[in-house]
């Protein structure tokens, strides 16, 4: 069995062939780089990870429920459309909306694993070419874990959805060299930190959906660190023009991502009024305005710091309800994600002592 049968809608065609921008740059400068970036890129180098024996593959899932979210934060919930389905059809509503974020998530990761590869081909500097290397290797493994947990723990998977694809598809045509940078290390990582933070923190404690999630975030900390570092100094020396450019792409692309997470092909999937319950998810539904303003917690305060920060960004923030959100501490919401992945590695460690612990007690009592 291949990934084309687990596909709600097989996609077709079966690959996408975007068409990429940009010239491959070599530099013969080869001293030593920023510090900040030599610091990470040492830091993505010391904290590569297995995900087949980090993570506790052998812990049962139900697929009903894979994340364990409660009821409160399906899209849906107190909607006419939930409030009249049986137990059953509820549970097929939480297996199709868990597995349709976490297929977006899927082929987010591999979405960034192209463009940290395009970002080593691409950027001018060394001291960003190492680190992107290593992130392509982290996107690698983001890839495999949410494949693995999909295929073996949900068995369905959703295609990509379509406003995703068009930003992709517009991060990886665009031929200047920040663009990978600014689509993707702060935008769609952006937004995704914030949407595996929110699942992270409401999944059951020790359930291996907290595990992935928890891991995954430990190194998207970092990637979204470099693309700030990255972008800040470049930022601050483009003409007016140059940075209303970019400030037009983060305004459309944030109004894109926020659109993202109605859901529609979950609806639709499920034989649902498509329209209706993009309605709800859009004035009536409180978790799901609060999940969607919460998306933009990571965003908002880097494109502030990176100095894209014109009366058009402003005023496309304000109207999604956002704009407070620029004065968030993004480095302690950055450490306090380190520590969660920690704090389980700890756990997982003192689990795996003490039924050390119980065998040996049995063994002698033997």
């Amino acid at each position: 069995m291949t990934t084309k049968d687990k596909y709600t809608t097989v996609p077709s065609p079966y690959s996408w062939d975007v068409p990429s921008g940009g010239d491959a740059r070599f530099t013969w400068e080869y001293d030593d780089g920023r510090g900040r970036l030599l610091s990470l890129y040492q830091k993505g180098k010391d904290k590569q990870w297995d995900a087949q024996s980090r993570i506790d593959w052998s812990q049962d899932v139900d697929p009903m429920n894979p994340i364990g979210l409660p009821d409160e934060f399906h899209p849906l919930f107190g909607s006419p459309m939930w409030e009249s389905a049986d137990e059953k059809r509820r549970a097929e509503m939480k297996r199709h909306s868990q597995a349709w974020q976490f297929s977006q998530f899927l082929h987010g990761e591999q979405g960034a694993m192209v463009c940290a590869a395009k970002i080593v081909e691409v950027v001018p500097d060394l001291d960003a070419k190492f680190y992107a290397a290593t992130q392509t290797m982290d996107e690698a493994r983001h890839v495999e874990t949410f494949s693995r947990f999909l295929q073996e723990k949900v068995g369905l998977v959703y295609p990509m959805n379509k406003n995703l694809n068009t930003l992709l598809g517009d991060t990886l045509r665009d031929s200047r060299w920040d663009m990978p940078y600014l689509g993707m290390q702060v935008l769609i990582e952006g937004l995704a930190l914030a949407a595996f933070g929110v699942q992270r923190d409401l999944a059951a404690p020790g359930s291996l959906a907290k595990q992935v999630l928890a891991y995954v975030m430990q190194d998207e900390a970092r990637h979204v660190a470099f693309g700030r570092i990255s972008l800040k100094d470049y930022y601050s020396q483009l003409t007016e023009a140059e940075r209303d450019e970019r400030e037009e792409f983060v305004v459309d692309a944030c109004y894109l991502m926020r659109d993202r997470f109605r859901g529609e092909e979950v609806f639709e999937t499920l034989g649902l009024d498509v329209k209706a319950c993009a309605e709800w998810v859009d004035t009536s539904a409180p978790m799901m305005k609060q999940f969607r303003a919460h998306l933009f917690s990571r965003i908002v305060p880097i494109v502030k710091d990176i100095g894209l920060w014109g009366p058009k960004v402003q005023s496309a923030f304000a109207d999604m309800g956002v704009l407070d959100m620029a004065g968030l501490d993004i480095e302690a919401l950055m450490k306090a994600d380190e520590d969660q992945a920690e704090a389980l590695d700890k756990a997982h460690a003192e689990m795996a002592v003490r039924a050390m612990e119980v065998d040996q007690v049995i063994q002698t009592a033997s």
